[in-house]
């Protein structure tokens, strides 16, 4: 059924679904649900890190593994994930994906030991591998092309939703209960938004199966996007800013912890309420790409990051936490709109064009999220946030030389 109707809205023409139309809302509503499912799970387990530590008699470095780990195995499947959706379509990959992780996410609290416990959070994250790549080139399909960039945006606010309920939930329910009742009432939230996801998602109608290509036409469609300078400079910035975005909040805990703040843990904690400038700043940065174009909007993005951070590296304390939120929303601002813009350059291979993306994202965390602790811990925060900087700055002059055509304005 959903194949012929992929074939029936191709062959009669149809450009997607429009904004403020049943189908766009269901698009929007589903896959922000997605997004909580997702990154709820992938993050579940931060909050909680010393009592996981204290409960398992393990160091706080083995426990957080329980985070590394998920997200090394969401990395290393999302480009396996985008080829299984070219076969079997968006939709149904995801089902598959956002399924499988709520059942190793319900599990998680009944491992045993650290080994069961690290394995369930490897698996956990390899199934949540099949959603970020995969829900961008299903709004990139569906969603009429104007406004592509408005859904991405919404999507990703609907990411950041996740990750900030991830973090509140498991929290308060670590404290009073321990660690393994945190991470049952995140996945319970994570299994009620994705039965929500599959019940509002609407059939796909523009997808279209691609041959089995094997193993060298897998590669001959990576090598196609790698070496496509436009996808590259998004790689590029997912990569940077991403890592300069983990490392902010990797190590500023550090120093609001230290003199001449000494802020208790639980203060510290929530830190991560600066996540809701990036609800709103991703799907409002979105917007406003209708007006001034993808280039212009990511630049935007950039530049207040780098404002952002120049707050952070003075000695006020109401300053700092106001430069929080000013970084954090203007890193969604642009990773809402590189997100959404790899889909709407690929030609073909979108959903490997997006997992290069989200491959290269999850690089730029793991990468610069730890070697930013190093310049942190040998020269303080100002050398850390001027090095953040830079790499923004060498972001935005990427971005501004490849993108200097018009082929990332709106259409229309």
């Amino acid at each position: 059924m959903s194949k012929t109707l992929s074939t029936n809205a191709v062959a009669s023409g149809w450009e997607g679904h429009l904004k403020g139309s049943s189908g766009y809302r269901r698009i929007l509503a589903g896959l922000a649900l997605a997004g909580v499912a997702t990154f709820a799970q992938l993050y579940s387990t931060q909050a909680v890190l010393p009592l996981m530590a204290a409960d398992l008699h393990i160091t706080a470095a083995e426990a957080a593994l329980t985070i590394s780990l998920a997200t090394v195995g969401l990395a290393v499947t999302v480009l396996p994930w985008s080829f299984v959706a070219d076969r079997i379509g968006r939709v149904r990959a995801m089902a598959i994906g956002i399924t499988a992780a709520t059942v190793f996410g319900l599990l998680v609290p009944l491992a045993p030991n650290m080994p069961v416990l690290l394995g369930l959070r490897t698996l956990e994250g390899m199934a949540l591998g099949g959603i970020p790549a995969i829900a961008i080139a299903y709004l990139n399909e569906e969603v009429s092309r104007i406004h592509t960039a408005l859904a991405a945006g919404s999507y990703v606010a609907g990411t950041t939703l996740g990750g900030l309920a991830g973090r509140l939930v498991a929290g308060p329910v670590g404290e009073l209960w321990g660690w393994r009742s945190a991470a049952l009432a995140v996945s319970l939230l994570a299994t009620v938004s994705a039965v929500l996801f599959l019940v509002l998602v609407p059939k796909q109608r523009r997808f279209r199966p691609a041959p089995a290509g094997g193993f060298r036409g897998a590669m001959r469609t990576l090598g196609r996007h790698s070496a496509n300078p436009k996808l590259l400079a998004l790689y590029i910035q997912a990569f940077l800013l991403m890592g300069g975005f983990v490392a902010v909040y990797n190590y500023l805990g550090f120093r609001l912890h230290a003199d001449p703040f000494a802020l208790p843990g639980t203060l510290v904690s929530l830190i991560f309420l600066a996540y809701l400038s990036g609800t709103v700043s991703s799907r409002w940065g979105a917007g406003l790409t209708l007006r001034f174009g993808r280039r212009n909007v990511l630049l935007a993005g950039i530049g207040i990051m780098a404002g952002g951070l120049a707050l952070t590296a003075l000695d006020n304390l109401v300053v700092i936490l106001l430069g929080l939120v000013v970084f954090t929303g203007g890193f969604f601002a642009a990773h809402s709109v590189g997100a959404g813009w790899t889909g709407a350059i690929a030609v073909d291979g979108r959903a490997q064009a997006a997992s290069l993306y989200n491959l290269s994202y999850y690089l730029g965390s793991s990468v610069i999220g730890w070697a930013g602790g190093l310049v942190f811990q040998a020269f303080g925060w100002q050398a850390l946030a001027l090095s953040l900087t830079a790499l923004a700055c060498t972001t935005a002059v990427i971005t501004a030389v490849v993108h200097r055509s018009p082929a990332g304005a709106p259409a229309g």
